[in-house]
């Protein structure tokens, strides 16, 4: 079936178990294989019960799986298809969080919930500005597999703390209607967040959902330029 949205159309065929999905970004043509991005097999995001930590680390496996396919590239072209997939989830997975999650864990936790988005926030704007130089290199650069090293690295750190105490302290104090509202809410924000890193921008709302509509546009239009996976292109597993 199609299914549109503000940053282009899923193609999917499958079962409900197992689900072959393929992005065409925004104003792409179907026909134009350099806009077609092929994602893992996947289905539970179409599950309206989803909470909120499904949503966060069906986010950060695939972030893990487009890393191993760029370490093991077979040649520069793969390298950078796979490098711009990257960027594009990274950088819509931290502004979606900024935007909605963190304000969750200030909202349902208290003084505890406000320490914990402040690290977050913190966290993210580190690997905003990793992410910016790695975006920001050619694959053929020598400094391009320790940069995308470091910045993996750190956002490992980051993943560990936020599945292993942030996400299950949240739970443990939302309905399983909130948690549902909340990863809802998550997943619609990145149709409309940037796909690049932007450092110097506002890491917080109102003036965070300002900027991100403000850069968000430009970014898309950028993307259609830029080289993404295919179907055809090589990738692990």
């Amino acid at each position: 079936m199609f299914r549109t949205a503000a940053r282009g159309a899923f193609l999917s065929s499958g079962t409900v178990s197992a689900t072959h999905r393929v992005f065409i970004p925004a104003f792409a043509s179907i026909r134009d294989s350099r806009f077609v991005c092929s994602y893992s097999t996947t289905s539970h995001l179409s599950n309206m019960s989803m909470t909120v930590t499904e949503a966060i680390t069906h986010d950060h496996r695939e972030l893990e799986d487009y890393y191993n396919n760029i370490k093991k590239a077979p040649d520069h072209d793969t390298a950078t298809r796979w490098q711009n997939q990257f960027v594009w989830e990274l950088a819509r997975h931290s502004i979606g969080e900024e935007l909605v999650v963190y304000p969750a864990f200030e909202k349902y936790l208290g003084d505890k919930g406000k320490d914990m988005a402040n690290q977050d926030r913190a966290d993210h704007n580190q690997l905003k500005v990793e992410l910016k130089k790695f975006q920001n290199l050619k694959s053929t650069d020598p400094d391009f597999a320790p940069t995308l090293d470091k910045l993996f690295k750190d956002l490992q750190d980051h993943v560990k703390s936020e599945e292993a105490v942030d996400l299950p302290t949240l739970e443990k104090a939302l309905t399983d209607d909130v948690t549902a509202d909340i990863a809802k809410t998550f997943e619609r924000t990145k149709m409309f967040t940037p796909t690049r890193s932007h450092p110097s921008a506002p890491d917080k709302p109102p003036f965070e959902t300002v900027a991100g509509l403000l850069a968000a546009p430009l970014d898309k239009l950028s993307d259609l330029f830029r080289k993404f996976p295919t179907e055809s292109t090589p990738r692990v597993g």
